[in-house]
C-alpha cells in the first residue's frame, strides 16, 4: 500500500476483532516509530505495548471515551521524555505515533488515537518514570464491523475541509488553488 493510500484509508476504529496481532506486525509498527524524525535526533519517546487483557481493561476505565481499549488486542502507550527534549517531546512523540498509525493501516489493521485517559493512573499502572509524560494511547487491531450511527452522522455533518480552506499560497488568506 502506498503512503497516500494509507492516509486516505486511515480512520478511527473503535470496534475490534479478538484476533491477535502477529509479533512481526507489532515490530514493524514500532520500527516505523523508531524511524521517525525528531528535533536534534534526540528521539525523546518510549512506547509500551500492552496486550494483557486485564491491563487493557484498566486502561479502558481511565478515560471517558476510552472504553473500547478493552477489546483492542493491543494498546500502545506513547510517552515523551520531558527532560531529554523539554521543548519538542510532545511533537516528536506525536510524529512517531502517526508513523505507527500509517504503518498499521498499511498492515491491514485499524487504530484509534486516544487522548481520553488519566495520566497518573496510566503512569502508576505501567511503572512509567516521572520524566515521561503520557502523550496518547493507540488502540490497534483488526477492525470489527459495527454500525456507528453517531460516527456516520458526524462525518456527514462535519466533512473534511477543502484544501482551499486549510492552506494559503504565499500569505495567509490567499487560498491555495484546488482542483475542485
Amino acid at each position: 500500500m502506498e503512503v497516500f493510500e494509507a492516509i486516505q484509508k486511515r480512520k478511527s476504529i473503535r470496534a475490534y476483532e479478538s484476533t491477535p496481532i502477529s509479533e512481526d506486525k507489532i515490530r514493524r509498527i514500532l520500527e516505523a516509530a523508531r524511524l521517525a524524525p525528531s528535533a536534534a535526533n534526540i528521539q525523546p519517546w518510549h512506547f509500551i505495548v500492552v496486550t494483557d487483557p486485564e491491563v487493557r481493561r484498566k486502561l479502558a476505565k481511565g478515560g471517558r471515551y476510552a472504553g473500547f481499549l478493552a477489546e483492542a488486542p493491543v494498546v500502545i502507550v506513547g510517552c515523551g521524555d520531558r527532560k531529554a527534549s523539554p521543548k519538542w517531546y510532545i511533537v516528536d512523540t506525536a510524529i512517531a505515533m502517526q508513523n505507527m498509525v500509517l504503518t498499521a493501516t498499511a498492515e491491514g489493521l485499524g487504530t484509534c488515537w486516544v487522548g481520553s485517559f488519566n495520566e497518573e493512573q496510566v503512569k502508576k499502572l505501567l511503572n512509567i518514570p516521572d520524566r515521561f509524560k503520557v502523550i496518547a494511547l493507540l488502540a490497534v487491531g483488526y477492525p470489527r464491523e459495527k454500525f456507528d450511527l453517531t460516527g456516520k452522522v458526524l462525518h456527514f455533518i462535519r466533512r473534511k475541509k477543502k484544501l482551499s480552506e486549510i492552506a494559503s499560497l504565499e500569505k495567509f488568506g490567499n487560498p491555495f488553488p484546488s482542483e475542485e
